[in-house]
């Protein structure tokens, strides 16, 4: 199995994970202000741009293969499922992790009975449903909940849209084994193992990540940094790139 990957700049390294069904062409907004200040990795998921699917929707291979193609030591940067296996990542080879942003990325996206700040399973297991007869139709749901709500929604749709056709489309292998890793990770539990510092950045208007979460992460994880990006929905990176930038260099550097 074969992952994309491709780097850039100099300084201290940087790795760059994207969320479910978009690919590494997300970023382009935000490379030439980042490769000035860091070595950038940009790495695909599996099944997802140019890398192949992996065998089974298991987080720690996912983690893992994207791991093989990263630098031995870096700051790593995920948004929403990108950050779940950023996460592993860093438990699973906390030596390759001296530190995490986290953009609209949850230990859990699904509600439980004890998890109030999550999206409804119902969300999931209907994208899941409706996946194997239209996998884009499916996928530009999604693209329309990640803006729902958020300042400049059209703009960032739009912009969603046009990255998302500058690479391959994610296979529906990559697509369904995402949508499982979204539906069925749950890693509060292993949040306090962390050996790194963490910074989450939540969209006050996330419909996805709703900013209620940082009060839980504060609880299960007392040294968690929570920084809120105002107006902005589940892309923060492109609706507001000025505001995650400098998070970003602020936590990275």
């Amino acid at each position: 199995m074969s992952v994309y990957w491709s780097r850039a700049g100099s300084g201290v390294p940087l790795v760059l994970l994207h969320g479910w069904g978009m690919n590494a062409a997300v970023w382009e907004p935000l490379l030439p202000r980042l490769t000035s200040h860091f070595e950038v990795t940009v790495v695909e998921l599996p099944g997802h741009g140019g890398s192949s699917a992996a065998p089974a929707a298991d987080l720690d291979d996912w983690a893992m293969r994207c791991a093989a193609v990263a630098p031995l030591r870096a700051h790593w940067v995920g948004w929403s499922l990108g950050g779940q296996v950023a996460l592993q990542v860093a438990l699973s080879a906390p030596e390759r992790v001296s530190g995490l942003s986290l953009m609209a990325t949850t230990p859990r996206f699904v509600q439980g009975a004890d998890w109030p700040c999550a999206m409804p399973g119902d969300t999931f297991r209907q994208f899941a449903s409706t996946l194997g007869d239209d996998p884009g139709a499916t996928l530009q749901r999604f693209l329309g909940l990640q803006v729902k709500g958020a300042e400049h929604a059209r703009d960032t749709l739009r912009l969603l849209r046009a990255e998302l056709a500058q690479r391959p489309p994610a296979s529906e292998a990559g697509l369904t084994q995402g949508l499982t890793l979204l539906l069925e990770t749950d890693l509060r539990t292993a949040l306090p193992n962390l050996q790194c510092a963490t910074q989450w950045l939540l969209g006050s208007r996330d419909t996805l990540v709703p900013l209620q979460l940082g009060e839980a992460l504060r609880a299960i994880l007392p040294t968690a940094r929570v920084d809120e990006i105002a107006g902005a929905g589940h892309a923060p990176l492109l609706s507001h790139p000025d505001a995650c930038l400098a998070l970003l260099r602020d936590a990275a550097t």
